[in-house]
This record gives C-alpha cells, structure tokens and sequence, in this order.
C-alpha cells in the first residue's frame, strides 16, 4: 500500500468518526441558521421578516429542548412555559433599563430566579399529577402574567418595556447590531443542544425516563422521585428563562407586552414538541419550525398569499391542530419517527438495488 493511499485511508476514516460524533449534526444545523445570516450580508435579499423568523424560532428551540425534558423524560405536563419565558424576558429589560446590571449578572440572576421557581413548582408536583399538575402550572403561569400586567415598577405594565437592543456590559450602555445577536442565539443554541444531549444521554437522562414509565418501578431501583421531579422541573425553568433573555435581546425597539406570555404560547411549545417527537433533539427541531417558523416566515409574511394568513390567524391554528391529530393517531413518537421509517426503507432499498447490481454484474453468489 503506497504512501498515498494510507494518507487517503486516514482522512477518509477520520472523516466518517467526525460525521458519525453525536455533536456534528448539531454543527451542521447551527451552520444552516448562521448561513441564513452569511447570505444577508452577501447581498442576498433575505427578507427581515424571515431573518427574524429564523432567529425566534431558535428561541422557540430553546424552550422546547427544556420542555423536552420535562414531558419527554420525565412524563410530567406544564402549560406555564410561557410564563417563565416572559419572566426571563422581563428580568432582562428591568434589570438593564432600571439598574444598569450586566448582561452577564442578568443571566446569573435569571438562572437562580429560575432554579427558585423550579424548585417551587417541583415540590408542589410532588403531590400533584396528570392533568391536575398541567392546571396547577397554568395557574402559576397566569398568576405571573397578572405580576406583568400590574406590577408597573417591575414591568411598565401594559405599555411593555423597550431596551431597543441595548446590554450593559463593563459598566456602559451598548446598542447591539441584531446581526450579531443572531450569531449569539445560534451559538447559545448549539450550546444547549450539546448539553440537552449530554443529559438525555447520562445517568439522570435514563433516571427520568425510569420515572415516566413507573414511578414506583423507579422508587423500587433507588431512583430518588424527590429529587429528579425538582431537576426536571428546574433545567426546564433555567431553559425557559435564558429564553426569554435572548427573546427580548434579539427582537429591536419592541416590547413583550404581557398578552404575549399566555396559555397559547405554552400550548404551542406543547405541540412542537409532541409533532417532532418529544425525547428527540432533532424532532423538536422539526416541530419547532413546523409550528413556529412556518407561521412566522411563511403564513404571517404580508408578501404571501395576499396577507390573507395575517387576516384569518385562526386558520394556521386549524393546521397546527390538524397537523398534532395526524401525528398523535399515527406517529406518536413524533415526526422523528416517520423520517427514521424513511430512511430506514431508504437504506433497505439502496442495499437490495447494491445487492442486485453485484449479482448482475458479477453472477448470482455460489452455493
């Protein structure tokens, strides 16, 4: 073997561990969102409305990935998801608008704001399940919805808050360019992909899933319910609440008025994350863009269909609603599954046509 071939022999091996790590498609998807960016600044005429599609629907990402682990894992509902993201939001405008704090002490606040939060919800699901866990966190979300709407000191009250993409950093005032707010969410969305993996894939991803399944099979092999119900709620609040921080970073000269943090948004996150596939990075992905960036860059853009989706909002409503029926009554792991089906036949397919192939070419294989 000359010298060449070994070298081609190393590259190409390197190059089939490289595709085949856990994190490269992870790469590959926050590459695709950083293009979207790339082609704008080439010139490409990439609509605003698209490019801001793009960038809450990472957002959204975000939250589903937290959901994820909270529904898919851990097997426990919430509809009060829209109520931490609105939080997180506000602790941000609040906090650089009134205070003058660090976009890096905001987070940190948020964090524990969140793991506070979490905490609360976690134990009070101690006692509480199904249904009646589901109403209890749609309470809560709607106790702090009333906080934004009436608490003026805090929120400015229905007039919203305005930071006009402003963060303080090293004790001054910066107005961020959302160009680069865009490359910061893709690369806090790598991020929380990679971490999302690493904890579905550990010892307290496969202690949640024993709890969905049966909690007292879990309590039988050790697993502490106390403890994995606070973790699943808390990271799911933590993911919720940074949300809200680059929500409110990234949109510009706008404001979270409070009608945007309710029952829909949570209803919403819900359905993303069941259309794509609930234990799934990449299936939360898909439902994401399903549910929010379709409607966001497609049906809500006044350049299509005449505006007539701006118009009649209820009928993208219809198709979310038809789209969660189909997948419930036919794919209940999600739109996920469905691709894995396809590409499994695919792969079927291309083996058989190989196999025929090397039986015409070179003779039916002896006996």
């Amino acid at each position: 073997m000359t010298y060449e071939t070994k070298m081609k022999n190393t590259y190409k091996n390197k190059f089939k561990s490289m595709v085949k790590h856990p994190y490269f498609g992870f790469f590959i998807i926050t590459i695709i969102m950083l293009l979207v960016q790339v082609l704008r600044i080439a010139g490409v005429d990439v609509a605003n409305q698209t490019l801001r599609a793009f960038g809450k629907t990472m957002i959204y990402i975000i939250v589903g990935l937290g959901f994820s682990i909270l529904l898919g894992f851990g097997g426990l509902a919430s509809l009060g998801t829209a109520g931490f993201v609105g939080l997180g939001a506000y602790l941000l405008g609040y906090f650089t608008n009134n205070k003058g704090y660090s976009v890096f002490l905001i987070i940190i606040i948020a964090i524990l704001v969140a793991i506070v939060v979490g905490t609360i919800v976690g134990f009070i699901s101690l006692r509480i399940e199904g249904m009646y866990l589901a109403i209890i966190t749609l309470a809560i979300a709607e106790i702090i919805n009333e906080i934004f709407t009436n608490w003026t000191a805090f929120s400015n009250g229905i007039d919203g808050m305005i930071v006009n993409n402003r963060i303080v950093l090293f004790n001054q005032y910066i107005v961020l360019d959302p160009n680069v707010v865009f490359v910061a969410i893709s690369l806090a969305l790598l991020l929380m992909m990679i971490i999302t993996f690493n904890i579905m894939k550990s010892p307290t991803g496969r202690a949640l899933l024993a709890m969905r399944n049966s909690t007292s099979a879990a309590q039988a092999m050790g697993i502490s319910i106390f403890k994995y119900r606070l973790l699943a709620f808390i990271v799911s609040t933590v993911y919720a609440m940074l949300a809200g921080v680059l929500y409110l970073t990234y949109i510009p000269s706008t404001f979270p008025v409070p009608g945007d943090w309710t029952l829909n948004l949570s209803l919403l996150i819900l359905a993303a994350v069941i259309v794509g596939g609930s234990r799934s990075i990449y299936g939360i992905i898909m439902g994401t863009f399903l549910i929010f960036g379709f409607d966001l860059a497609v049906l809500s853009n006044r350049n299509n269909f005449g505006g007539y989706f701006i118009e009649h909002p209820e009928i993208s409503i219809m198709l979310n609603g038809v789209l969660i029926i189909l997948v419930i009554m036919f794919y209940r792991g999600g739109l996920i599954r469905l691709v894995n089906t396809v590409i499994g036949f695919i792969k079927r397919l291309f083996q058989k046509v190989k196999h025929k192939w090397k039986e015409y070419r070179y003779g039916p294989d002896s006996e």
